[in-house]
């Protein structure tokens, strides 16, 4: 099947009210709670993946006053969230909801379970109400709900996405087709864009601003942007353009890690992704001479089309950290594209990008994200300088291929088949930690 940039977006960005693991199994919740005849539940279980799992044990939720846990995902969802709202379904969420959500998991009512032998994204949540039984599973994608049972019967919802039996998913089938492209066609898919399509774009670069904003202000999280910030007025560090990046880049997930009640513009599945893929971009505009804003969304573009492109041969949710090796590679190619580099110099900013941050694990969302995302944001800027100056890594070095559709290759063949054991020791020892704190 033959896409368009417009189905690539589509498909790959949406904005997302806080953290997407977290989110997605209030939205699991939240599903199965709107089929039952009774506003309440009586128990609520949630069983998720590894990596879900990992993902959502650490993040603040939004509008929770700072609370986390999947256990408090589920009960806020169960008791508050929208599910019509998909990756927003916590929007509705105010202080009377998180105070049932709170005396729900103190009656015991709340239960999570981890399937550790489970490969890919996997959320059934089972809610009962007298002798009512709801049931709702999430499969491959944090909003894919491809079950709703009341009673043991199959509804027929809107909420689910329906299609052939074996056929496979909008998202699945686009990635196998991204895949086939070259980093030539990846980029020849800006070509396409028309005003609907900048009008989004322009979307999600004020919806991330808003986030970096919150963060600058307020010092939330970590406070990484905005110590970044403090340290230019003070003279210890000078503001350039790979600065520029991080601050913004890392005050937006500031913000976000926090549980600040915005959404974020999200790139293949992840809020952090689309903070990675669109901000660092929008901040070196301010130095380059005369670009155009429509110049600058057909970069951010570009970059939502290559974090996708990564995300295909990686999956959604890894050992390795999509933000820097996804995203930031997005983001690279976005910014050489900017500053006026052509295909070779893009492939050659995507090959530096991956030598350098391709060892970076996700020991899942938290607000020390911010930390990584910086990271990300500056290696991004620096790895387009300096191929636009000659510097590439050779292909001779490690995982790095030929060209860069093999070097994301091998990046995935890492993520799948190198870092398994990885993963099932970051979710042990954060598991064990758990376990003391408690």
């Amino acid at each position: 099947m033959q896409f368009t940039v417009k189905d690539v977006l589509s498909i790959q960005v949406a904005p997302a009210l806080g953290c997407t693991e977290p989110v997605a199994i209030a939205l699991g919740a939240a599903s199965a709670m709107s089929l039952l005849p009774s506003p309440t539940f009586d128990t609520l279980e949630v069983a998720v993946d590894p990596n879900v799992y990992k993902n959502g044990l650490a993040v603040s939720i939004p509008g929770a006053k700072g609370l986390s846990g999947l256990d408090m995902a589920a009960a806020l969802g169960a008791t508050g969230g929208d599910p019509a709202l998909r990756l927003e379904v916590l929007q509705p969420i105010n202080d009377t909801f998180v105070a049932a959500a709170q005396k729900a998991i103190a009656d015991g009512k709340v239960t999570i379970t981890l399937l550790k032998d489970q490969h890919g994204l996997l959320i059934r949540s089972r809610a009962t109400s007298g002798t009512d039984i709801a049931e709702s599973v999430i499969e491959d994608l944090h909003d894919n709900i491809t079950s709703l049972t009341l009673n043991g019967l199959p509804v027929n919802s809107p909420l689910i996405e329906h299609r052939e039996e074996g056929a496979p998913s909008p998202v699945a089938e686009m990635e196998e087709w991204l895949k086939g492209l070259s980093l030539t066609e990846l980029i020849a898919l800006t070509d396409q864009l028309d005003d609907e399509d900048y009008a989004f774009l322009q979307e999600g670069v004020d919806v991330n601003m808003r986030l970096a904003e919150q963060g600058l202000k307020y010092g939330l999280g970590l406070g990484v942007g905005k110590t970044l910030e403090r340290l230019v007025r003070q003279g210890l560090i000078k503001k350039d353009m790979m600065l520029a990046a991080r601050i913004l880049a890392s005050a937006a997930a500031d913000a976000r890690m926090s549980g600040v009640s915005l959404p974020a513009m999200s790139s293949a599945g992840s809020g952090n992704h689309g903070l990675t893929a669109i901000l660092p971009i929008w901040a070196i505009k301010d130095y380059v001479d005369d670009v155009e804003t429509k110049s600058v969304l057909e970069a951010i573009a570009l970059s939502h089309i290559i974090t996708a492109y990564v995300k295909a041969h990686t999956g959604r949710l890894s050992a390795i950290c999509g933000c820097s090796v996804a995203a930031g590679a997005g983001a690279t190619a976005g910014i050489t594209f900017l500053l006026g580099g052509d295909a070779t110099h893009i492939a050659g900013a995507i090959k530096n990008l991956m030598e350098d941050l391709a060892g970076i694990i996700c020991d899942g969302a938290k607000t020390g994200c911010a930390l990584k995302l910086a990271t990300a944001a500056g290696t991004a800027v620096q790895a387009a300088l300096f191929a636009l100056q000659g510097v590439n890594v050779h292909h001779t070095d490690g995982i790095i291929g030929q060209s860069p559709e093999e070097t994301m290759r091998n990046v995935g063949t890492l993520a799948v088949d190198g870092m398994i054991q990885t993963d099932k020791t970051i979710l042990n020892i954060m598991l064990e930690k758990q376990f003391n704190e408690v």
